[in-house]
């Protein structure tokens, strides 16, 4: 059962709906993003600069969070960002090690 954010449970983690999350490059570019910072860091929505308005921003962002890639905690005047590390490498291994691997090719062939 998702929390009070819609974050739904690592068992509840469904892999289509977190491979569907990735297929779109704004938010396969913030997971990645994330996955180049350290553990448990938290960022803001805005911080990730994507270019697309705030409502798609917004959208984009409930994907990530219904899906179980990240937390989204609402604090009221802002959100934070933070990648559900532990919790996807339990339910999903080595994904985010696939990802990681992925954002590196790309980055070297660019």
């Amino acid at each position: 059962m998702a929390d009070e954010f819609g974050h739904p449970a690592p068992g509840e983690m469904d892999l289509g709906k977190v491979l569907a999350a990735l297929a779109d490059p704004l938010r396969r570019g913030v997971v990645t993003a994330l996955l180049r910072e350290p553990d448990g860091t938290e960022r803001t929505c805005a911080s990730f600069q994507l270019p697309v308005s705030k409502s798609s921003c917004t959208y984009h962002f409930r994907v990530l969070r219904e899906s179980g890639l990240i937390l989204h905690p609402d604090y009221g005047n802002r959100r934070g960002v933070t990648l559900r590390r532990a919790e996807l490498e339990q339910r999903f291994p080595g994904l985010l090690g696939v990802l990681a691997h992925d954002a590196l090719a790309v980055g070297a062939t660019a």
